[in-house]
């Protein structure tokens, strides 16, 4: 895959991990499971861990030091 498609596609994961953060953020105060990620996937935990995984590696990508293309 090109650069600029594992950037977009880190980039979207990233997204998708603060939105679901932000979701289960209030679901704290709303005493609900708005756990996004679990609600799409949460009948396959082995796939839910895979997401987290990507979403944390996608985060790492975007911060490290190096060349930005």
């Amino acid at each position: 895959m090109e650069k600029s498609m594992v950037r977009t596609v880190a980039r979207l994961l990233v997204f998708v991990g603060a939105l679901n953060w932000g979701l289960v953020g209030i679901s704290y105060f709303a005493a609900s499971n708005l756990n996004l990620v679990n609600m799409l996937v949460g009948a396959y935990p082995m796939v839910e861990a895979i997401v987290y995984l990507l979403v944390g590696l996608s985060g790492l990508y975007l911060v490290a030091p190096g060349k930005k293309g």
